[in-house]
């Protein structure tokens, strides 16, 4: 009796745990779907506060016409995204897993130091504006390269990167050696294989911090066509865009489109293509997580 009523506690436990997951779910998912619905909705409704779960008068207007329509830049702050995304993903994946192939070696000569070095400009860093001073004498005001060179590189990442490449026996590589291989052709024949799940949990790090950036464009792109999807959603949200303000509502096949439906769509834009990047890292991306945080 006293087994089958501990089990019955266990299980009436289970099911309020089951039931308030289930609510925190709905609670993160519904400010999506409600975006979502908002920019698929009549602006008509949506003024009236008809809208909350569902699109009420459905229609892909306001996609169409953020689409077709230059000044409001919000296509090319998606292409703009996409391409920083791509480009800055690639440079960082690339300098880290170099980086940490070189210092996770125990006979390369002041690894440790090397290592403390990144930690301490990593804890301690200068701030703002003598990042900007540095950058701008670099030539990085209104260059692109500043969303890919200076803030290519996470230390955080570097010592995953390394804790996961330790994890590899040192007899792969002794007996490659052995074979006459060098250091180049154990790195990409060897390491490079087996740390697909490391390099994919890197990259995730690094497309989604390079996506959601929007500081770096805020203080270094003064030139509105380089301008992010980021910066083109605050310009429509909070610094009041005369373009996209200039407006009360137009008619687009007998739909009306309100402000509202344009700043819900670009939301949209701006989340669902880096949502789209991690179904495909995800298989890798816990036994990356934590095979690099601890050594096993």
């Amino acid at each position: 009796m006293a087994v089958k009523a501990q089990q019955s506690r266990f299980s009436a436990f289970g099911a309020v745990n089951a039931t308030i997951l289930v609510v925190i779910a709905l609670l993160c998912v519904y400010p999506f779907v409600y975006i979502i619905s908002v920019s698929l909705s009549d602006g008509r409704f949506v003024a009236a506060g008809h809208v909350f779960g569902w699109p009420k008068g459905l229609n892909i207007e306001t996609y169409r016409y953020i689409l077709s329509t230059p000044r409001l830049g919000i296509l090319r702050g998606l292409l703009n995204s996409v391409w920083y995304t791509i480009a800055g993903t690639t440079f960082s994946v690339l300098i880290t897993f170099l980086t940490g192939y070189a210092l996770s070696k125990k006979r390369l000569f002041g690894a440790g130091a090397i290592l403390m070095g990144f930690i301490v400009t990593w804890i301690f860093d200068a701030g703002i504006v003598p990042a900007y001073i540095v950058n701008q004498k670099l030539g990085f005001v209104d260059n692109w390269l500043v969303m890919v060179i200076p803030w290519g590189f996470s230390t955080f990442l570097l010592i995953v990167t390394i804790s996961f490449l330790r994890t590899i026996p040192d007899e792969l590589e002794e007996s490659a050696f052995v074979d006459g291989a060098n250091d180049l052709q154990v790195m990409w024949r060897i390491y490079l294989p087996l740390s697909r799940p490391v390099i994919a949990t890197i990259a995730i790090f690094y497309a989604v911090q390079i996506w959601n950036s929007f500081l770096v464009p805020l203080i270094y792109f003064r030139d509105r066509s380089m301008a992010p999807i980021q910066l083109v959603l605050y310009n429509l949200l909070i610094a009041g865009d005369a373009d996209a303000a200039s407006f009360q509502q137009i008619q687009s096949h007998g739909h009306e489109i309100y402000p509202v439906n344009i700043q819900a769509a670009t939301m949209v834009f701006a989340i669902v293509p880096i949502l789209c990047f991690y179904p495909w890292a995800q298989r890798y991306f816990s036994k990356g997580i934590l095979t690099g945080a601890v050594k096993g």
